[in-house]
């Protein structure tokens, strides 16, 4: 199985760009020691070299899930500036959130339509109401319906009520990619300062770090 996890910098300072960079280097490396498979799906760059604002990592292997749940929420990298020297601050956050990236898209087959020939009443003359020429079609997987009487032939109307069921299929598919979406952009905004999930720091070796390579 596998899971999209987005890292952002939200509307950080350009620390917060360098400390994501090192929280994904991070986090790609427990995930080598679980046996789990990393990839940048999509990388934004900050304006450092080898900074990000954004990435969305997927992550596939068993217990993915568990794994993309303990590098979720408010990430901390502890360091101190690599920009500015006189800056005191040491804690640099970034969100990390898992996210939806692909909706499914509905295949449409006329196979999946019921069509009835039905009566409907209103102005269009008497041939209009005596004859069932009218359609009722009804696509069984979404429950989406229907009614055409525009035309005196019931093969016209058919044929308009196919159509405007696919029409009507691709736009819910449409709207449901942009609600998708919209709820991943979300995420860059719901970055809260303090209280984080997880806390990392550099080695040993030293704190002032340059930022990591891409």
């Amino acid at each position: 199985m596998s899971i999209h996890l987005l890292m952002s910098a939200g509307r950080g300072p350009q620390e917060c760009a360098w400390a994501l960079a090192w929280l994904l280097r991070r986090l790609e490396a427990d995930a080598t020691r679980q046996n789990l498979e990393t990839h940048r799906v999509q990388t934004v760059p900050g304006d450092r070299p080898g900074t990000y604002r954004s990435v969305l990592v997927q992550i596939a292997g068993a217990g993915a899930d568990a794994f993309a749940a303990s590098w979720s929420g408010t990430l901390c990298w502890r360091a101190p500036s690599p920009y500015r020297t006189d800056n005191g601050r040491k804690n640099w956050y970034v969100i990390a959130q898992p996210c939806q990236v692909d909706t499914p898209r509905t295949t449409f087959t006329e196979a999946d339509v019921d069509i009835v020939a039905c009566r409907t009443g209103g102005p269009g003359g008497q041939h209009r109401n005596k004859a069932s020429t009218a359609v009722r079609a009804t696509h069984r997987p979404s429950g989406i319906v229907v009614v055409v009487d525009t035309e005196r032939q019931f093969s016209l109307n058919r044929r308009i009520a196919i159509q405007l069921l696919r029409q009507r299929i691709e736009h819910g598919d449409e709207e449901a990619g942009h609600a998708v979406a919209t709820a991943r952009w979300r995420i860059h905004d719901e970055l809260v300062r303090g209280n984080p999930t997880r806390v990392e720091r550099p080695e040993a070796s030293g704190s002032n770090l340059p930022s990591p390579a891409p």
